[in-house]
Parts: C-alpha cells; sequence; structure tokens
C-alpha cells in the first residue's frame, strides 16, 4: 500500500480561509456597488448638465427679448416726440398745415398704443422666460447635489475596501441612499 499524505488544517488555519473567503466577499460587494453608484452617477450628472444648459438657453432667450422691448421702447419714445412735435404744431399753425398736423398726431397716437402693447407683450415673455430659468438652475442645483453625494459614497465605498472598515461601507450607503433621494426630487420637477 502506498502511501496517502494528507494535511489536517489546524483552526488558525481555518480562520485565515474564512477571512480570505469573507474578504473577497466584502470587495465583490464594495466593487458592484461603486459600479451602480457610479453609474447612476453619471446619469445623475447628465441631467445636471440638460437643466444647466436648459436654464442658459432661457437666460439667453429672456435676454433677447428684453432687448426687442428696449427696441420697442426706444421707438415708442421717438413716436411719442414727434407726436408732442405734431400737437405742438396743432397748437401754433392753422390752415392746411393744421389740419395735416391732426391727423399725424392721430396716427401717432395709434402707433404709440401698438408699440406700447407689442413692447408690454415682450417684456412679460422675457420675465417669463427669467423665471422658467430661475426654475432650470434651482432643479440643476438639486442634479448638482445628487451627483456629489454619490460621488462621496463612491469614494467611502472605496476607503472601506482599502482599509475593510464595514463601517464606513455602510457611510457609504448613506451618501448613496442621500444621493439618489436627492436625484429622485430633482426628478420629480424640485418644486
Amino acid at each position: 500500500m502506498a502511501e496517502e499524505e494528507f494535511e489536517v488544517k489546524g483552526p488558525h488555519e481555518y480562520a485565515i480561509e474564512e477571512g480570505a473567503e469573507r474578504g473577497e466577499r466584502f470587495a465583490s460587494r464594495v466593487a458592484v456597488l461603486t459600479a451602480i453608484f457610479s453609474t447612476i452617477g453619471a446619469i445623475f450628472s447628465f441631467q445636471g448638465g440638460v437643466t444647466e444648459n436648459e436654464a442658459l438657453m432661457l437666460k439667453n432667450d429672456a435676454a433677447i427679448r428684453r432687448t426687442a422691448a428696449t427696441d420697442l421702447w426706444n421707438q415708442y419714445q421717438a413716436k411719442s416726440n414727434k407726436a408732442n412735435t405734431a400737437a405742438l404744431g396743432v397748437d401754433l399753425l392753422q390752415g392746411e398745415r393744421h389740419d395735416q398736423l391732426v391727423q399725424e398726431v392721430a396716427r401717432y397716437a395709434k402707433e404709440i398704443q401698438e408699440i406700447r402693447g407689442e413692447a408690454e407683450k415682450i417684456e412679460a415673455e422675457s420675465a417669463a422666460a427669467n423665471k422658467e430659468s430661475a426654475a432650470a438652475m434651482h432643479q440643476h442645483h438639486y442634479w448638482a447635489q445628487a451627483t456629489t453625494a454619490l460621488q462621496i459614497a463612491i469614494a467611502m465605498a472605496a476607503i472601506s475596501l482599502l482599509s475593510r472598515r464595514k463601517p464606513l461601507e455602510y457611510v457609504s450607503y448613506g451618501f448613496a441612499a442621500l444621493g439618489v433621494g436627492i436625484g429622485l426630487y430633482a426628478l420629480l420637477g424640485a418644486a
């Protein structure tokens, strides 16, 4: 009969092997969670960029409309000056020129009212675009906060993996939950 060799392991060796297996499970779990946190963070970061761009476009639209309104108010003022000059001519002149100036005053009055209405309408549109821009920027801030919380969660997960500290893993979960919560709030419109 051939001599067979077998190894008898002591409790210390079993503890080391079990610890290694537990460490591998811990590392695998943290790696998967880090990948999940990174994916969610990337989505939140993208959404933050979208809302920031939307806010900037709305702000630009508001500025363009405000400039158009200013142009109309300048036109309003010029027509008002012409109307006042024509009204002065009505008071000072007689005859055919007087009748022409009366017609000009009436025409200027009509044009002034049209310009005023259009300028007020464009100013209201500008104010609405500014309000929408502010709301989009407010929502962008929530996306940025959610992304930051997830980045902290990723960093805490890495630290927990390197230090093999289970409590830091729970801190990572906490920041991830906070980030997801803020992201959901942003998704629902951040009213």
